[in-house]
């Protein structure tokens, strides 16, 4: 929403009533073009016909990297784990990030890793 939000503003000069004024599908994260059909990063930055910033692409196609990592967090599954405390460290070795640890005490909780946006939930008998 956020990021519809900071894109409105820029496109259309308002504020929340811009956003709330953009068509449904565009409210979501997932905003992938801008209505004068250039793409749109994950920060939502999109550039009108006269922005100077925009000579970078004279002569080719604006390049953006469609796998946002908010979205491909959000496609990751919910780990169930049998503990009430787990460690997440990105599971990457070098390429993790520093250890956490989540404490899951509630039943109902998700536990989210601040670092990589894992979420984990505890599994109760």
């Amino acid at each position: 929403m956020a990021a519809a939000v900071t894109l409105s503003r820029l496109l259309c000069g308002g504020g929340a009533a811009a956003a709330r004024s953009l068509p449904p599908g565009a409210r979501r994260l997932g905003l992938r073009a801008s209505p004068s059909g250039e793409k749109v990063t994950h920060t939502g930055q999109a550039y009108d016909g006269k922005d100077y910033r925009k000579v970078r692409f004279v002569g080719r196609q604006k390049e953006v990297n469609e796998n946002f990592a908010i979205d491909l967090i959000a496609e990751q599954p919910v780990s169930d784990v049998g503990s009430r405390v787990i460690a997440c460290d990105g599971g990457g070795g070098a390429l993790g990030h520093p250890k956490v640890y989540i404490n899951l005490d509630k039943e109902t909780k998700t536990g989210t890793c601040g670092y990589c946006g894992l979420q984990f939930r505890q599994q109760h008998p």
